[in-house]
């Protein structure tokens, strides 16, 4: 149990670790002032992601992602009845490669908005209306899918294989499996 424990805390501390000060003045996001950078905070739309600062890196990740689309057809007339929650954080390079990825996906799918829900989550992994609570959010991204309101499966922090096939494998009830499953 000790070791589980350990490594538990290992994960959980090395886990979507947030950019340095100095990572973000040699990334590709140009900031003038550290203070213009402002971090998004709670429920909010997608189209903020489309906004600066937040469009530098998400435009890119979205326009540089192969969507495997003979997986995402699959993946089509099995989704109509899912909810899905999407915790992140526009700080963290997890969020900042899979969530366009995801959008990519659900674009593709045509996937409606009204349900979907999006939060996101301070380095700390809470929102102002503690949205997170009860939830076990303890790496992000972490997408919940849901039907009737109930819970059936999550990806955390990173997907086994790829996007598509990790919803294609918890849509088609193939006993997916997250990278924490097992704790």
């Amino acid at each position: 149990m000790k070791k589980i424990m350990t490594l538990i805390f290992i994960c959980l501390l090395f886990s979507c670790k947030p950019k340095s000060p100095e990572s973000k003045k040699n990334s590709k996001i140009t900031i003038e002032n550290e203070e213009d950078y402002i971090d998004i905070l709670g429920v909010f739309e997608r189209n903020e992601l489309n906004t600066y600062p937040h469009s530098e890196w998400f435009e890119e990740n979205y326009d540089n992602y192969l969507l495997d689309e003979e997986t995402a057809k699959k993946i089509k007339p099995l989704i109509n009845d899912v909810e899905i929650t999407a915790f992140m954080g526009t700080w963290c390079t997890d969020s900042r490669r899979d969530s366009p990825a995801f959008f990519k996906l659900m674009d593709f799918l045509d996937f409606k908005d009204h349900k979907l829900k999006l939060i996101a989550m301070s380095l700390e992994k809470t929102t102002p209306d503690s949205l997170e609570k009860g939830l076990e959010i303890y790496n992000i991204p972490t997408f919940i899918f849901k039907k009737d309101g109930k819970e059936i499966n999550r990806i955390v922090e990173f997907p086994i294989e790829t996007i598509e096939k990790d919803i294609f494998k918890i849509l088609n009830g193939e006993g997916y499996k997250n990278a924490y499953a097992d704790f």
